[in-house]
Parts: structure tokens; C-alpha cells; sequence
């Protein structure tokens, strides 16, 4: 019997070496997150394929990817994903925005994004989460500060009205937050695995956005760091589904059995 089915909204297009590593950035989302007896679906929203309107109903949760476009900006697909956003709002579906989708899902909802003002973050970072998500982080056995891979320049500036900061880091003041219970930002990449984001630096600097001087100090930082995935993997995988146990399946099936 089939179980539950996600949607993941990709917000970018994928680089030839994580399509050929990882199955694309879709294949990277389903490794971290996909269980068995569960759908996963997959809309290139930046291409303007989203789901109908009947068909949102059948999905139990969405995940709003990563992208190379700026949350602030006005293109037609973003738009047009902002109007979704608000649409799963309204029905209460469960969001997990990561990076970009962090940054959108916050735009969606009322609140402000832009350049980040003390510029790029790219590397592993120490994430510290609030004390009132403590007791949940506890009965995941997760810690309260957590390492993870970023790789951004733009941030959350202001959050929309009840919204709740439970993440925040030395360089970026709301890392994750929290909208009623329902809908989550995460400005880290939990699902990044070290090879993405060395081969995302190179690309950086392909396209001139990052001096090589500074990309070779980026990749000098961190040789010796890990970020924390598993724990990452236990904590998104609790929100968008509701449990807590441990999983340890690693298909890369859109049904997985």
C-alpha cells in the first residue's frame, strides 16, 4: 500500500556533476528525506511546471529547494511560486524551505529578504537553535548547536508576523524559523554532502561571483570540517513527516519500497 507523497519544487537547474553523482538535485532531496512506501514527485518550477490546483491536495508535503535566483526578485516564476506558497499556506500544508526556499517561503508569508548584509556565507557553519525547540531537538537526541553547509548571499531581513526565529548563527541573525506548525525555513543546505560544495565553489568561480584567492582559502577552511548531516536528516525528516526514528534508507527511487 502506497504511503505518504512529497512534492519537490526546484528552484534551480542542475550542474552536469550532480546530475551524474546524485541523480540531480532532486536525487540529493530523496536520498535525505525519501522513505519506503513513499511518492516523491519533482516540479521544475523555474521552467513554470507546477502542480495544478487538484492536485495539491494529494501531497502530504513540499520541499522548496535551493536556487541561483534572488528570493527579492519579480521573475514570472517566482511569482507565480509565491502564489503557491501562500496557496499551501491558507491549506496548511507542510513547507520546508531550504536556502532560496527559505528565503521565498519567508517573502510568501509577509516577510523581508535582500543581499545579506555582511556578504557571501559559503563553508560549514555552527548553527546554535532556540532553547524553545530544545525539548523536541532532546527527544531526537539532537544537539543544540549544529554544523552545516552554507552557501548563500542573500538572507531573511525581517520575518513575517508570528513567525519565530529557532536558528541563528555568528554570521546570519535568522538561520531557521518556524511558522506555526506547519511551515519551516532553513538558510544551511542539510542536504549538501562536501563534494557539492566544493564543485559549487568552482562554479562561483567560473562565473566570476568569488575571487579564486578566496575560494582556495574557502576550500583550505573546510578540509577538516563535517557538517552534522545525519542529525539535519532526523530534524527535517520530523518536521515534514511528523517522526521521530531513525532513518537509514538511502534509495534514490521516486517510490520507494
Amino acid at each position: 500500500m502506497v504511503g505518504k507523497r512529497f512534492a519537490v519544487l526546484l528552484c534551480a537547474e542542475d550542474p552536469e556533476y550532480v546530475k551524474k553523482k546524485h541523480g540531480g538535485y532532486f536525487g540529493v532531496f530523496v536520498k535525505m528525506l525519501g522513505e519506503e512506501g513513499e511518492i516523491w514527485d519533482s516540479y521544475r518550477v523555474t521552467a513554470g511546471h507546477f502542480p495544478d490546483d487538484a492536485d495539491i491536495g494529494i501531497y502530504d508535503g513540499f520541499v522548496v529547494t535551493g536556487s541561483c535566483s534572488d528570493a527579492h526578485s519579480n521573475d514570472p516564476w517566482i511569482c507565480q511560486l509565491l502564489l503557491l506558497l501562500k496557496k499551501l499556506n491558507a491549506l496548511k500544508k507542510k513547507v520546508l524551505g531550504i536556502c532560496f526556499g527559505h528565503q521565498i517561503l519567508c517573502r510568501a508569508l509577509g516577510g523581508k529578504t535582500g543581499r545579506a548584509t555582511s556578504g557571501w556565507d559559503i563553508g560549514i557553519r555552527a548553527i546554535h537553535v532556540s532553547q524553545s525547540s530544545s525539548k523536541a531537538l532532546s527527544s531526537l537526541k539532537i544537539p543544540l548547536t549544529l554544523s552545516i553547509i552554507e552557501c548563500h548571499r542573500d538572507e531573511v531581513r525581517e520575518l513575517p508576523l508570528k513567525a519565530e526565529v529557532i536558528g541563528w548563527s555568528e554570521k546570519t541573525r535568522i538561520e531557521m524559523f518556524k511558522y506555526g506548525d506547519h511551515m519551516m525555513g532553513i538558510q544551511g543546505h542539510p542536504e549538501y554532502t562536501m563534494d557539492i560544495l566544493l564543485h559549487l565553489i568552482d562554479r562561483l568561480v567560473q562565473h566570476n561571483l568569488i575571487m579564486e584567492t578566496y575560494a582556495k582559502e574557502l576550500k583550505v577552511k573546510v578540509e577538516d570540517g563535517e557538517p552534522e548531516r545525519e542529525a539535519w536528516k532526523k530534524l527535517c525528516i520530523n518536521f515534514l513527516k511528523g517522526t521521530s526514528h531513525d532513518i537509514n534508507n538511502n534509495n534514490n527511487n521516486i517510490i520507494i519500497f
